[in-house]
């Protein structure tokens, strides 16, 4: 008997959406399910509306900086907290509804409600259950419900959500996840952030521009503990001149709640122990994946620590079934996820993509100083065997940097010293999330470091950083 669908798609973030898209252009008849919000966490409650915050607490640093360009405000200019969360929410609400118009441009069917794997080749739909995170905008008019639907492939796109750990439970009031944290009804004196990943330091550097007395706990030795120690030295200082406190090989063991504020007990690598009370403490220690109550075990789809795994080409254990995003792993990005979804979709067109090379996925982090990286650290390269070729470049040396009045930056690139080969970009300073996708495309296009000392980079400009930091690692810098 035909299938309902060529392709479903369980989970419609950006990972899902996009693979949607991309198989109803390959031909494929497609379907998406969705029971909370189209578009996924990303465009709804993380990546985008977190950036509308980190663009109202930008503005607001430019104003009480006005002097330093020359300018002076007259009269009041403060935040407005319910206005800034309207234009967060508001713009969440833009992003949904032009996935909602994607859907029907492709016409790809929405199926609304919660889908379980019956077997290979089978989705049962139920009514959601899962409370929906307020404001919620309405599925679509034209969305299909509960039922059950068939299909050749079925692609697990379900996401992740906020890990919780034992004893320090977000409760929505006092601790926050990232679902209370972008919509506060009033904006806290002091905030704990537990966690220094890039959803922790985002908020860190978003409360603390607004003007609140920001903690930072990291288990691990440094913050960003991803990113090159270099990298995360450089921005940890950054963060503290701003007045943010950091404590480092930290972690919470215990927090007391009173009615309106919380008390954390604080223990650090050599036992000492310290307590700090706060208004609100942010739980920012990573996400768990959404693997739970979708059927997996009952068609013998195979997990591993956690995550749905699978091939470079997203194929799980099952076939026919398919995973991609951050239900199949690390890392948790959401520019990953769409481009899982492509390889997916095109592998099963029999398109033969290349499967995904996780070494070349940037990271951003879009606190300020922003953060941005891809690649090895000098710490894993080294580890890896390479003898290396390190360059280092500062903002402060950057004419664009300099007349921006945002100077406090460093560019660092790293080479296999043999062969030339561009193995990490590591970057912190002004708008350094827009830059890096430059050293993407040298190392997909397997540039050398010649290659890139004889690229024209425009003047001026903050991409400048990018070729003097290669030129120092061959030892031809030419302004600093």
């Amino acid at each position: 008997m035909m299938a309902d669908y060529d392709i479903i798609v369980i989970g419609s973030g950006p990972g899902g959406y996009v693979a949607a898209i991309r198989a109803a252009q390959l031909g494929f008849k497609t379907a998406i399910v969705e029971r909370e919000h189209l578009a996924g966490i990303c465009s709804n409650w993380g990546c985008i509306p977190t950036k509308a915050l980190l663009r109202s607490a930008e503005i607001l640093h430019y104003g009480q900086h006005a002097k330093d360009y020359g300018l002076v405000l007259e009269g009041s200019f403060k935040a407005d907290l319910e206005a800034i969360v309207k234009r967060s929410r508001g713009i969440a609400a833009r992003m949904n509804n032009g996935v909602q118009f994607l859907m029907k441009k492709n016409k790809v069917d929405v199926i609304w409600g919660e889908a379980v794997l019956t077997k290979p080749g089978t989705i049962k739909v139920a009514p959601t259950k899962k409370p929906a995170q307020q404001p919620q905008v309405p599925p679509p008019k034209t969305a299909k419900g509960e039922g059950t639907y068939t299909a050749d492939h079925i692609m697990v796109a379900t996401g992740a959500r906020p890990r919780a750990l034992p004893g320090l439970e977000p409760d929505g009031k006092l601790i926050w996840t990232y679902f209370e944290a972008m919509k506060p009804e009033k904006m806290p004196k002091s905030l704990l952030v537990m966690g220094s990943g890039a959803i922790g330091i985002e908020f860190a550097s978003f409360y603390r521009t607004m003007g609140v007395e920001v903690t930072v706990v990291e288990v691990l030795p440094q913050v960003v503990p991803v990113e090159d120690a270099e990298i995360g030295a450089f921005a940890r200082k950054a963060f503290e001149k701003q007045g943010m406190k950091i404590l480092t090989g930290a972690k919470v063991t215990k927090v007391e709640k009173s009615a309106d504020s919380i008390t954390a007990h604080i223990e650090d690598e050599k036992g000492t122990k310290q307590t700090i009370t706060a208004d609100r403490m942010i739980s920012a220690v990573g996400v768990v994946a959404n693997v739970e109550n979708i059927g997996l075990e009952a068609v013998g789809v195979k997990t591993d620590r956690g995550f749905i795994a699978i091939d470079g080409l997203c194929r799980t254990n099952v076939k026919g079934i398919y995973a991609i995003g951050d239900v199949a792993g690390p890392p948790m990005l959401a520019h990953k996820a769409e481009h899982e979804g492509v390889i997916c979709v095109e592998a099963i067109k029999g398109l033969h993509p290349h499967p995904m090379d996780k070494n070349m996925i940037p990271g951003c982090t879009y606190c300020h100083p922003q953060i941005a990286s891809v690649g090895l650290t000098e710490a894993k390269a080294k580890a890896a065997g390479h003898e290396l070729k390190v360059g280092r470049f500062p903002f402060v040396a950057n004419g664009k940097a300099v007349a921006l009045g945002e100077d406090q930056g460093l560019a660092k690139t790293i080479f296999d010293a043999k062969t030339g080969k561009l193995l990490g970009a590591h970057l912190v300073g002004p708008e350094v999330t827009e830059l890096i996708q430059g050293f993407v495309v040298a190392m997909n296009l397997e540039t050398t470091e010649e290659e890139l000392m004889h690229t024209v980079f425009p003047h001026p400009t903050l991409s400048e950083v990018m070729k003097e930091s290669v030129l120092d690692a061959y030892g031809k810098v030419l302004n600093a």
